[in-house]
């Protein structure tokens, strides 16, 4: 009777086993298709298009400073 026990204990335990198992499979296949959906209609941008976004960058936070250097000054005018 103790053999029986034992065995569907190991038959549980595959059956939990083999469920997790799965679960990953399916989960890592997900995270793949999502990652081809996103780099396919999503794609890096070029090097030239980033080199134009850092300068734009550059010049907004000098703008940025301007304005708070302004607002400082006049603050401190009373």
């Amino acid at each position: 009777m103790e053999t029986n026990l034992v065995m569907e204990g190991v038959k549980f335990m595959f059956l939990g086993m083999g469920t997790v198992f799965a679960f990953l499979i399916i989960m890592i296949m997900a995270i793949n298709l999502m990652s081809y959906i996103i780099h396919r209609f999503f794609p890096e941008p070029k090097a030239a298009d980033i080199a134009v976004n850092t300068a734009n960058e550059q010049q907004d936070k000098n703008k940025i400073v301007a304005a708070i250097t302004a607002a400082i000054a006049h603050h401190r005018q009373g």
